[in-house]
């Protein structure tokens, strides 16, 4: 069986918070089984940037009008399952998540979870706002939340809602 490609780009944009080891190969496996859940088709490409809380607080505001930091943000390129195309690789470019580990940092503290748990939720979070789920309406937020648990538990990282 001829597996689809998923390529996930990983930049470290900030100084706060050092990557643990095997933090970047647990992104690239839970992007992997989201699109895998999803029975997404046909090679991949995802964006995912780690920044501070200054940088996305400025990004929050200056693409969604709120002047706050917060966790992860999701820049989707397609739209209706329908997407740009690397022209080099064939891949659909799925778009970009950016994840303030400074923020994922304090919120696995308060949540009492490792760091790389908060990074990979975050980060499968991000990657179903990248499919087009949304959770602005209890149904969707529910959907939403179903669909993250089976990823995380899939991943050996499971229920803690």
């Amino acid at each position: 069986m001829v597996h689809d490609k998923v390529r996930v780009v990983i930049t470290d944009s900030q100084k706060k918070i050092r990557i643990p080891t095997g933090l970047r190969m647990l992104i690239r496996r839970a992007c992997t089984a989201v699109l895998r859940n999803e029975g997404f088709k046909g090679h991949a490409e995802v964006s995912v940037t780690f920044v501070d809380n200054e940088e996305i607080r400025r990004l929050n505001a200056r693409f969604r009008d709120k002047d706050t930091e917060t966790d992860v943000l999701s820049f989707p390129l397609g739209e209706n399952g329908e997407y740009d195309i690397n022209h080099d690789t064939g891949a659909k470019l799925l778009g970009d998540v950016v994840i303030s580990m400074e923020k994922a940092d304090e919120q696995a503290r308060t949540f009492g979870h490792s760091f790389e748990r908060e990074v990979c939720y975050l980060t499968v979070h991000s990657m179903l706002h990248l499919l087009g789920y949304d959770h602005m309406e209890p149904e969707e937020k529910r959907v939403m939340r179903v669909k993250e648990e089976s990823v995380m538990t899939q991943l050996g990282l499971g229920a803690s809602f």
